[in-house]
């Protein structure tokens, strides 16, 4: 399945695809195939996944990206790579369609058996979201530019080296204001962290959320951060620095735990932000998130 025959620039998606610097590392790092008409970009995951497993991911898209939905003059939602089962992309559905009713989800796998799989579950569903077989070239059946496209648990099974092209590539595909949201969680889906790449700017912020019962520091979540930063998680790395910031923070404010853990974590957040870029409030504070901008996490030039 291919997308219109051209795009902004006049080009061809083939051509497009072929002729962008990142997109030739892509092809060229072992990501997948090279990009071109029926031949999906990309390698298979593994396919873990769950109900109600991206909840806080999907929590956020519906309520803080509202505008970008609403104002998108065609609602156009990608899952992409979502795994053995197609619960996660009816789940964001729901979501979304309290938003945008009419919103347009498409479901994209790699894997010709999981898109068919999702097909004959769904199948005589009436409203259900439309399953195809795709990867980071995002060949939606019919055409259109996604608004939003959520990619959870599927650059982690890349290298790192993979990562930029990967972005680059997808960015490319998305609507002008499109948001591409990179992502990683754990197999309950109790800590979560996501990267937000917008189509012109690309990555913008890094979001960590995750339940607070039972949380012993934040920076338990360290073993989940998206692959861009997981590996960067040592010392003079921005993502270290704030993790360990987050961590003295918690610590500071034990003594409001006798108040719940929400409450600590509030604290935490607001001590923070006299130090961090932090992108976000109270209100969402309150959910077990906090969100900082990219610059001060984004790896740092020639340690990799």
């Amino acid at each position: 399945m291919s997308r219109p025959s051209g795009d902004r620039t006049g080009r061809s998606p083939a051509e497009q695809s072929a002729s962008s610097p990142r997109a030739r590392a892509l092809a060229g790092s072992g990501a997948g195939h090279r990009p071109r008409a029926g031949s999906p970009v990309g390698s298979v995951t593994r396919g873990t996944t769950g109900p109600d497993r991206l909840r806080r991911v999907e929590r956020w898209l519906a309520q803080t990206q509202a505008p970008r939905l609403r104002s998108a003059a065609d609602p156009l939602v990608v899952d992409l790579g979502y795994g053995a089962r197609p619960v996660t992309v009816t789940d964001l559905q729901r979501w979304l369609r309290g938003v945008r009713p009419d919103v347009r989800l498409v479901g994209l796998e790699i894997h010709p058996e999981r898109v068919e799989a999702a097909r004959r579950a769904l199948a005589g569903v009436p409203g259900a979201p439309e399953f195809a077989l795709g990867g980071f070239e995002l060949a939606v059946p019919g055409g259109g530019d996604p608004v939003i496209v959520r990619a959870f648990n599927v650059l982690r099974q890349y290298d790192e080296s993979q990562v930029a092209a990967s972005w680059d590539l997808l960015r490319s595909r998305l609507a002008p204001g499109g948001l591409l949201v990179d992502g990683t969680c754990d197999e309950l889906g109790r800590r979560s962290t996501w990267i937000a790449v917008e189509a012109e700017r690309g990555p913008v912020s890094l979001t960590v959320s995750v339940r607070l019962g039972g949380l012993g520091t934040p920076s338990d979540v360290a073993e989940r951060l998206p692959k861009a930063l997981i590996h960067r998680n040592v010392p003079g790395e921005g993502v270290h620095d704030f993790l360990r910031a987050a961590d003295a923070a918690w610590a500071r404010h034990a003594p409001l735990q006798t108040f719940g853990a929400r409450q600590r974590w509030i604290a935490t957040c607001r001590d923070l932000a006299g130090a961090w870029p932090l992108l976000d409030s109270p209100s969402r504070w309150r959910l077990g998130e906090v969100t900082l901008a990219w610059s001060a996490v984004a790896p740092r030039p020639g340690r990799a």
